[in-house]
Protein backbone atom coordinates (compact mmCIF):
# COMPACT_ATOMS: atom_id res chain seq x y z
CA UNK A 1 0.00 0.00 0.00
CA UNK A 2 1.38 3.44 -0.65
CA UNK A 3 1.05 5.64 1.87
CA UNK A 4 0.70 10.23 1.62
CA UNK A 5 1.60 11.54 4.80
CA UNK A 6 -1.03 13.76 5.91
CA UNK A 7 -2.50 16.39 8.39
CA UNK A 8 -5.59 14.02 9.78
CA UNK A 9 -8.93 15.16 11.27
CA UNK A 10 -8.33 16.67 15.17
CA UNK A 11 -11.45 15.83 17.44
CA UNK A 12 -19.66 27.18 -3.31
CA UNK A 13 -24.18 34.53 -9.98
CA UNK A 14 -25.35 37.38 -8.13
CA UNK A 15 -26.52 37.43 -5.02
CA UNK A 16 -30.11 36.64 -4.83
CA UNK A 17 -31.52 38.56 -1.71
CA UNK A 18 -29.34 41.06 0.00
CA UNK A 19 -28.76 40.11 3.74
CA UNK A 20 -31.10 41.77 6.58
CA UNK A 21 -29.66 43.66 9.56
CA UNK A 22 -32.09 43.18 12.21
CA UNK A 23 -33.39 46.35 14.81
CA UNK A 24 -31.69 44.55 17.34
CA UNK A 25 -27.78 45.84 17.27
CA UNK A 26 -24.85 44.84 18.64
CA UNK A 27 -25.12 46.88 21.71
CA UNK A 28 -28.31 45.96 22.78
CA UNK A 29 -28.20 43.77 25.85
CA UNK A 30 -31.08 41.27 24.81
CA UNK A 31 -31.96 38.80 22.13
CA UNK A 32 -35.00 36.83 22.35
CA UNK A 33 -34.90 35.24 18.74
CA UNK A 34 -34.27 36.08 15.11
CA UNK A 35 -36.91 37.83 13.46
CA UNK A 36 -35.79 37.06 9.96
CA UNK A 37 -33.35 34.06 10.30
CA UNK A 38 -31.60 33.60 7.22
CA UNK A 39 -28.40 30.87 6.65
CA UNK A 40 -25.88 32.06 3.84
CA UNK A 41 -24.56 29.93 1.08
CA UNK A 42 -21.83 31.18 -0.14
CA UNK A 43 -22.48 29.52 -3.93
CA UNK A 44 -24.67 28.32 -6.47
CA UNK A 45 -27.45 25.27 -5.20
CA UNK A 46 -27.39 22.19 -4.82
CA UNK A 47 -23.67 22.07 -3.64
CA UNK A 48 -22.40 21.47 0.03
CA UNK A 49 -23.00 25.08 1.20
CA UNK A 50 -26.75 24.10 0.49
CA UNK A 51 -26.96 21.04 1.96
CA UNK A 52 -25.19 22.69 5.55
CA UNK A 53 -28.01 25.80 5.09
CA UNK A 54 -30.60 23.56 4.76
CA UNK A 55 -29.35 21.04 7.53
CA UNK A 56 -29.62 24.33 9.59
CA UNK A 57 -33.21 25.18 8.38
CA UNK A 58 -34.65 21.79 8.85
CA UNK A 59 -32.76 20.94 11.57
CA UNK A 60 -34.06 24.16 14.24
CA UNK A 61 -37.49 23.69 12.03
CA UNK A 62 -38.10 20.17 13.44
CA UNK A 63 -36.99 20.91 16.55
CA UNK A 64 -39.22 23.39 17.33
CA UNK A 65 -35.99 26.18 18.20
CA UNK A 66 -36.92 28.55 15.32
CA UNK A 67 -40.46 29.27 14.94
CA UNK A 68 -39.88 32.08 11.99
CA UNK A 69 -38.98 30.38 8.96
CA UNK A 70 -35.13 30.29 7.71
CA UNK A 71 -34.17 31.88 4.43
CA UNK A 72 -31.55 30.47 2.48
CA UNK A 73 -29.70 33.22 0.77
CA UNK A 74 -27.02 31.82 -2.14
CA UNK A 75 -24.09 34.30 -2.29
CA UNK A 76 -21.67 32.27 -5.39
CA UNK A 77 -17.96 33.87 -5.34
CA UNK A 78 -14.70 32.93 -4.65
CA UNK A 79 -15.77 29.69 -3.38
CA UNK A 80 -16.95 31.62 -0.08
CA UNK A 81 -14.85 34.16 -0.68
CA UNK A 82 -17.58 36.95 -1.33
CA UNK A 83 -19.84 35.90 1.37
CA UNK A 84 -16.62 36.32 4.18
CA UNK A 85 -16.10 39.90 2.87
CA UNK A 86 -19.66 40.97 2.67
CA UNK A 87 -19.86 39.67 6.77
CA UNK A 88 -16.62 41.09 7.51
CA UNK A 89 -16.70 44.65 5.62
CA UNK A 90 -20.37 44.94 5.19
CA UNK A 91 -23.10 43.45 7.31
CA UNK A 92 -20.01 42.84 10.74
CA UNK A 93 -23.23 42.84 13.25
CA UNK A 94 -26.19 40.95 11.34
CA UNK A 95 -27.46 39.62 14.28
CA UNK A 96 -29.75 37.34 12.17
CA UNK A 97 -27.76 35.83 9.70
CA UNK A 98 -25.70 32.57 9.79
CA UNK A 99 -22.86 31.43 7.14
CA UNK A 100 -22.46 28.08 6.03
CA UNK A 101 -18.60 26.78 6.16
CA UNK A 102 -17.36 23.66 5.56
CA UNK A 103 -13.05 22.03 5.61
CA UNK A 104 -12.62 23.65 2.36
CA UNK A 105 -13.26 27.36 3.74
CA UNK A 106 -10.63 26.32 6.56
CA UNK A 107 -8.32 25.53 3.62
CA UNK A 108 -8.82 28.79 1.63
CA UNK A 109 -8.33 30.90 5.04
CA UNK A 110 -5.26 29.09 5.04
CA UNK A 111 -4.16 29.96 2.04
CA UNK A 112 -5.30 33.58 2.15
CA UNK A 113 -7.65 33.56 -0.67
CA UNK A 114 -10.28 35.10 1.35
CA UNK A 115 -8.07 38.54 0.84
CA UNK A 116 -6.94 40.57 3.75
CA UNK A 117 -9.21 38.56 6.33
CA UNK A 118 -8.20 35.53 8.43
CA UNK A 119 -9.75 32.89 10.05
CA UNK A 120 -9.73 35.32 13.16
CA UNK A 121 -12.12 37.86 11.40
CA UNK A 122 -15.81 36.38 12.12
CA UNK A 123 -16.93 34.86 15.19
CA UNK A 124 -17.03 31.01 14.67
CA UNK A 125 -20.83 29.59 15.63
CA UNK A 126 -21.20 25.62 15.26
CA UNK A 127 -20.02 22.52 13.78
CA UNK A 128 -22.71 20.60 13.71
CA UNK A 129 -21.80 17.25 10.77
CA UNK A 130 -19.15 15.74 9.37
CA UNK A 131 -18.74 14.10 5.82
CA UNK A 132 -15.30 13.01 3.28
CA UNK A 133 -14.49 13.58 0.18
CA UNK A 134 -15.27 11.47 -2.48
CA UNK A 135 -14.57 11.01 -6.61
CA UNK A 136 -17.59 9.66 -8.64
CA UNK A 137 -18.07 9.07 -12.17
CA UNK A 138 -21.22 9.27 -15.05
CA UNK A 139 -23.12 6.01 -14.48
CA UNK A 140 -22.53 5.77 -18.13
CA UNK A 141 -18.60 6.31 -17.71
CA UNK A 142 -16.22 3.30 -19.20
CA UNK A 143 -13.88 4.12 -16.03
CA UNK A 144 -15.77 1.09 -13.71
CA UNK A 145 -13.37 1.36 -11.05
CA UNK A 146 -10.55 3.30 -9.09
CA UNK A 147 -8.60 0.93 -10.87
CA UNK A 148 -9.46 1.94 -14.75
CA UNK A 149 -8.93 5.59 -13.21
CA UNK A 150 -5.73 5.33 -11.88
CA UNK A 151 -4.31 3.31 -14.94
CA UNK A 152 -5.98 6.33 -17.27
CA UNK A 153 -3.58 8.96 -15.54
CA UNK A 154 -0.89 6.58 -15.03
CA UNK A 155 -1.00 6.49 -18.85
CA UNK A 156 -2.01 10.01 -19.88
CA UNK A 157 -3.23 12.28 -16.85
CA UNK A 158 -4.33 15.23 -19.20
CA UNK A 159 -6.90 12.79 -20.83
CA UNK A 160 -8.78 12.63 -17.35
CA UNK A 161 -10.71 15.90 -16.68
CA UNK A 162 -11.83 16.68 -12.95
CA UNK A 163 -14.09 18.80 -12.04
CA UNK A 164 -15.32 20.36 -8.62
CA UNK A 165 -16.29 23.53 -7.02
CA UNK A 166 -13.37 25.87 -6.70
CA UNK A 167 -9.77 26.45 -7.75
CA UNK A 168 -6.60 25.13 -7.74
CA UNK A 169 -5.62 24.64 -4.21
CA UNK A 170 -9.00 24.32 -3.05
CA UNK A 171 -10.33 21.16 -0.81
CA UNK A 172 -11.62 19.18 -4.15
CA UNK A 173 -8.51 20.11 -5.92
CA UNK A 174 -6.49 18.92 -2.84
CA UNK A 175 -8.15 15.54 -2.54
CA UNK A 176 -7.35 14.70 -6.37
CA UNK A 177 -3.89 16.15 -5.51
CA UNK A 178 -3.31 13.45 -2.94
CA UNK A 179 -4.51 10.97 -4.62
CA UNK A 180 -2.19 11.79 -8.14
CA UNK A 181 1.06 11.93 -5.51
CA UNK A 182 0.07 8.50 -4.18
CA UNK A 183 -0.15 7.14 -7.32
CA UNK A 184 3.58 8.91 -8.87
CA UNK A 185 0.94 11.45 -10.96
CA UNK A 186 2.02 14.78 -10.72
CA UNK A 187 -0.62 16.98 -10.13
CA UNK A 188 -0.35 20.00 -11.99
CA UNK A 189 0.25 17.37 -14.74
CA UNK A 190 -3.82 16.67 -14.55
CA UNK A 191 -6.54 18.53 -16.21
CA UNK A 192 -8.80 20.43 -13.76
CA UNK A 193 -11.94 22.06 -14.52
CA UNK A 194 -12.76 24.86 -11.60
CA UNK A 195 -16.65 25.41 -10.95
CA UNK A 196 -18.70 27.73 -8.72
CA UNK A 197 -19.89 25.15 -5.99
CA UNK A 198 -20.08 20.93 -6.36
CA UNK A 199 -23.83 21.31 -7.83
CA UNK A 200 -21.86 22.73 -10.90
CA UNK A 201 -18.89 20.04 -10.74
CA UNK A 202 -21.66 17.30 -10.75
CA UNK A 203 -24.19 18.54 -13.25
CA UNK A 204 -21.30 18.65 -15.38
CA UNK A 205 -20.18 15.38 -15.06
CA UNK A 206 -23.55 13.70 -15.38
CA UNK A 207 -24.00 15.59 -18.89
CA UNK A 208 -19.86 14.01 -19.33
CA UNK A 209 -18.95 17.51 -20.01
CA UNK A 210 -15.75 16.28 -17.51
CA UNK A 211 -14.78 12.89 -16.63
CA UNK A 212 -14.53 13.01 -12.75
CA UNK A 213 -16.43 14.81 -10.17
CA UNK A 214 -14.70 15.32 -7.14
CA UNK A 215 -17.08 16.76 -3.48
CA UNK A 216 -18.16 15.53 -0.72
CA UNK A 217 -19.71 12.14 -0.35
CA UNK A 218 -22.78 13.83 0.63
CA UNK A 219 -23.01 15.86 -2.09
CA UNK A 220 -22.55 12.87 -4.54
CA UNK A 221 -24.94 10.37 -3.05
CA UNK A 222 -28.41 12.07 -3.77
CA UNK A 223 -27.70 11.49 -8.18
CA UNK A 224 -25.10 8.38 -6.85
CA UNK A 225 -28.71 6.85 -5.10
CA UNK A 226 -30.38 7.46 -8.19
CA UNK A 227 -28.09 5.91 -10.30
CA UNK A 228 -26.75 8.73 -12.30
CA UNK A 229 -23.12 8.51 -10.69
CA UNK A 230 -20.59 6.02 -9.44
CA UNK A 231 -18.81 6.63 -6.89
CA UNK A 232 -15.29 5.04 -7.44
CA UNK A 233 -14.12 5.98 -3.38
CA UNK A 234 -14.27 7.62 -0.63
CA UNK A 235 -11.59 9.21 1.09
CA UNK A 236 -12.43 7.90 4.61
CA UNK A 237 -10.39 5.84 7.29
CA UNK A 238 -12.88 2.71 6.73
CA UNK A 239 -16.03 2.24 5.14
CA UNK A 240 -19.44 4.36 5.59
CA UNK A 241 -22.75 3.30 6.77
CA UNK A 242 -26.67 3.08 5.47
CA UNK A 243 -26.31 3.67 1.78
CA UNK A 244 -23.02 4.37 1.78
CA UNK A 245 -21.89 0.81 2.51
CA UNK A 246 -20.80 -0.83 -0.62
CA UNK A 247 -18.85 2.28 -1.54
CA UNK A 248 -15.15 1.61 -1.05
CA UNK A 249 -12.55 3.56 0.57
CA UNK A 250 -9.28 4.58 -1.44
CA UNK A 251 -7.71 3.01 1.02
CA UNK A 252 -8.92 -0.35 1.13
CA UNK A 253 -7.63 -0.11 -2.64
CA UNK A 254 -4.32 0.66 -1.47
CA UNK A 255 -4.14 4.38 -0.92
CA UNK A 256 -4.38 5.89 2.25
CA UNK A 257 -5.67 9.23 1.11
CA UNK A 258 -8.08 10.61 3.28
CA UNK A 259 -9.70 13.87 3.14
CA UNK A 260 -12.74 14.91 6.08
CA UNK A 261 -15.11 17.60 5.50
CA UNK A 262 -16.24 19.66 8.68
CA UNK A 263 -19.65 21.42 8.27
CA UNK A 264 -20.96 24.43 10.42
CA UNK A 265 -21.92 28.04 10.46
CA UNK A 266 -19.95 31.46 11.59
CA UNK A 267 -21.44 34.83 12.29
CA UNK A 268 -20.16 38.22 11.83
CA UNK A 269 -17.32 39.74 13.86
CA UNK A 270 -19.56 42.40 15.79
CA UNK A 271 -23.01 40.47 16.17
CA UNK A 272 -24.19 41.16 19.80
CA UNK A 273 -22.57 39.08 22.15
CA UNK A 274 -26.87 38.61 23.66
CA UNK A 275 -27.23 37.22 19.93
CA UNK A 276 -24.61 35.14 19.72
CA UNK A 277 -25.05 33.23 22.90
CA UNK A 278 -28.99 32.94 21.65
CA UNK A 279 -27.74 31.03 18.17
CA UNK A 280 -25.05 28.99 20.42
CA UNK A 281 -27.50 27.97 23.02
CA UNK A 282 -29.67 27.28 20.08
CA UNK A 283 -27.45 25.18 18.33
CA UNK A 284 -26.31 23.01 21.37
CA UNK A 285 -30.07 21.93 22.33
CA UNK A 286 -30.59 21.35 18.05
CA UNK A 287 -27.52 18.90 19.04
CA UNK A 288 -28.30 17.11 21.35
CA UNK A 289 -31.98 16.44 20.11
CA UNK A 290 -32.42 12.99 18.64
CA UNK A 291 -34.53 14.52 15.78
CA UNK A 292 -31.85 16.56 14.79
CA UNK A 293 -29.44 13.11 14.74
CA UNK A 294 -32.03 11.57 12.14
CA UNK A 295 -32.08 14.44 9.98
CA UNK A 296 -28.51 14.69 9.67
CA UNK A 297 -28.06 10.94 8.75
CA UNK A 298 -30.63 11.42 5.69
CA UNK A 299 -27.92 14.17 4.66
CA UNK A 300 -25.48 10.86 4.53
CA UNK A 301 -23.61 13.15 7.14
CA UNK A 302 -22.10 11.92 10.45
CA UNK A 303 -21.67 13.29 13.54
CA UNK A 304 -19.48 16.36 14.33
CA UNK A 305 -20.83 18.49 17.32
CA UNK A 306 -18.88 21.74 18.46
CA UNK A 307 -19.48 25.00 19.55
CA UNK A 308 -18.62 28.41 20.49
CA UNK A 309 -14.92 28.48 22.25
CA UNK A 310 -14.45 24.91 21.15
CA UNK A 311 -15.26 25.50 17.84
CA UNK A 312 -12.95 28.72 17.45
CA UNK A 313 -9.98 26.97 19.12
CA UNK A 314 -10.43 24.06 16.47
CA UNK A 315 -11.08 26.34 13.23
CA UNK A 316 -7.33 28.36 14.63
CA UNK A 317 -5.75 24.95 15.33
CA UNK A 318 -7.04 23.30 11.50
CA UNK A 319 -6.32 26.43 9.46
CA UNK A 320 -2.42 25.90 10.59
CA UNK A 321 -2.43 22.53 9.54
CA UNK A 322 -3.83 23.18 6.23
CA UNK A 323 -1.40 26.38 6.18
CA UNK A 324 1.29 23.77 6.85
CA UNK A 325 -0.39 20.66 3.76
CA UNK A 326 -0.74 23.60 1.32
CA UNK A 327 3.07 24.65 2.26
CA UNK A 328 4.04 20.69 1.07
CA UNK A 329 2.61 21.46 -2.16
CA UNK A 330 3.73 24.97 -2.69
CA UNK A 331 0.42 26.75 -2.31
CA UNK A 332 1.45 28.78 0.15
CA UNK A 333 4.51 30.10 2.32
CA UNK A 334 3.91 28.26 5.82
CA UNK A 335 5.59 31.12 7.41
CA UNK A 336 2.92 33.15 6.33
CA UNK A 337 0.38 35.02 9.02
Amino acid sequence: MKKLSYLALGLSVLTLTACNKTETTASDASYDAPSRPECIAPAKPGGGFDLTCKLAQAGLKDTGLLTEPMRVTYMPGGVGAVAYNKIVANDRDNNDAIIAFSTGSILNLSQGKFGKFTEKDVKWLAGVGTDYGAIAVSADSPIKDLTDLIEALKTDPKSISFGAGGSVGGQDWMQTAILAKAIGVEPNDMTYVAMEGGGEAITAVMGNHITVVSAGIAEIMPQASAGKLRVLAVFADERLGGTMSDIPTAKEQGYDVTWPVVRGYYMGPDVSPAAYDWWKGTFDKMLADPKFAEIREQQELLPFSMTGEELQAYVYKRTGELRELSAEYGLVDATAQ
